[in-house]
């Protein structure tokens, strides 16, 4: 028998013997299982971002504002702002709300500093 065998059957029986003499937390001789907990991860909600429709906004503007903070190439900058010429509004994009309101507020800070009342909301999907 090794003596790491021997010291862990020391142990047992010296456990089993003292069970009532120690607290159940101390750690030398309290044997049992221990449980982990795993946490769910889920997906961030998403929540859409719309310009909406206003009569004095140049439509070059609108496209401008598509293709800076959104990223559309100029085919579907133009496709968007007809959209929310014709409809009232138009979907930009779809982002965590994080994301989301740092572009809405990027939006309107740019339209704000050239002096155009365009709007930009969010919406959760």
């Amino acid at each position: 028998m090794t003596p790491q065998l021997q010291n862990q059957i020391v142990r047992l029986k010296l456990a089993s013997e003292n069970a009532g003499k120690f607290d159940k937390g101390d750690a030398e001789f309290n044997i049992g299982t221990t449980t982990q907990t795993r946490q769910q991860l889920r997906k961030p909600n998403l929540y859409r971002v719309f310009l909406l429709n206003d009569d004095y906004t140049p439509m070059d503007f609108v496209v401008y504002v598509l293709q800076t903070f959104f990223r559309k190439g100029k085919e579907e900058a133009t496709k968007i702002m007809l959209n929310v010429h014709h409809t009232g509004m138009g979907e930009c994009g779809v982002y965590t709300y994080e994301v989301a309101e740092s572009k809405v507020n990027q939006v309107l800070d740019c339209a704000r500093k050239n002096q155009h009342p365009l709007q930009c909301l969010i919406e959760k999907k």
